[in-house]
């Protein structure tokens, strides 16, 4: 099952006001049922005018009702006759002084609810579904809509079986608050059974918050951090002391050292690491091998005996003194 955020009441107080605006300590049961049916009846009896909102005001004991239509000429009448009866008729029924203001709408394919209400006419009058969607959709882009999605369901076409079917252009951004999403609903009473319409029309970003002016409450000052009472608030001593570590009573330094550790006067930073040895270049040029054999150790040349001289000719050799002749 769906569980679906209405896109009016997700956005109330932050870019969207109260359609009813008044406040009741007591008696709020019966003012709200009266606003309901007096909304209720408003709507059918200004079926023809295109209404797109009405607003309730109580200022006092008195009821200010704020209707947005698209043909404010038809809710006037005639030199104000007719909006002169309307005003007749709803104080003889809630017994207060009634006021009635008429806002029009300037561009009705921009208005969701209008949207919706002349889709169920054209269905009503046996028009195709998927051509009066089409048909809504370009008219709401054609007149700077940044997006649009029209959903229809139930009987269409008089087929047995219920069904939905949903047209979107543009962008729609359904989670994003700051969006201004208007939504409209409406039903259309065929000869098939009520097939029922949803308009979401997206009309861009509202980023400047002087437009909210007068929507956010008040903010709430903040609450003061309050002291944890000690046991002389409660009717006892107080003469606990905060718990010392053993390292910090004195006479008994820390095991390494007896030197206070430094206070921390900001977050812990981590020191940057020493200079890492860096590999020796590779040379670029090729290795040759030596021009000279390497030197033999010392031990090597103590080691090899030196050749005898040979003697010289005509000359013999005397033997040692003492030996045979």
């Amino acid at each position: 099952m769906g569980q679906k955020v209405h896109p009016y009441g997700f956005r109330l107080g932050f870019n969207k006001p109260w359609r009813s605006r008044w406040f009741a300590s007591h008696g709020y049961a019966k003012l709200l049922q009266e606003d309901l049916e007096l909304k209720a009846n408003l709507r059918d009896r200004l079926k023809s005018a295109g209404v797109s909102s009405i607003e309730v005001d109580r200022p006092g004991n008195k009821l200010r009702v704020t209707i947005r239509t698209s043909r404010p000429g038809i809710i006037i009448g005639r030199k104000g006759a007719e909006i002169e009866k309307l005003k007749q008729d709803m104080a003889k029924k809630t017994k207060r002084e009634v006021f009635i203001d008429i806002q029009e709408v300037h561009k009705p394919e921009l208005d969701a609810q209008l949207v919706s209400e002349s889709i169920a006419l054209q269905l009503e009058k046996r028009v195709a579904f998927r051509r009066a969607m089409r048909k809504a959709v370009d008219s709401a882009l054609r007149f700077g809509c940044k997006g649009i999605k029209v959903r229809v369901s139930g009987r269409l076409n008089g087929a047995e079986i219920a069904r939905s079917e949903w047209y979107l252009q543009g962008q729609l951004p359904l989670h994003t608050l700051r969006a201004d999403i208007d939504y409209g609903f409406a039903e259309a009473r065929t000869t098939y059974g009520v097939i029922g319409i949803k308009a979401w029309l997206y009309k861009g970003e509202i980023l400047d918050l002087t437009k909210r002016r007068g929507l956010l409450p008040e903010p709430e000052p903040r609450r003061e951090t309050r002291d944890r009472r000690g046991r002389d608030d409660r009717g006892g001593r107080d003469d606990r002391r905060p718990r010392e570590h053993r390292f910090d009573r004195p006479g008994q330094g820390h095991p390494t050292t007896s030197a206070p550790p430094p206070e921390a006067t900001g977050p812990a930073i981590q020191p940057p690491p020493a200079d890492l040895p860096r590999p020796a270049a590779r040379p670029v040029a090729p290795i040759l091998p030596p021009l000279m054999s390497p030197q033999q150790p010392s031990w090597k040349q103590e080691s090899k005996q030196e050749p005898k001289p040979e003697p010289a000719a005509g000359l013999e050799e005397k033997p040692p003194e003492g030996g045979e002749k």
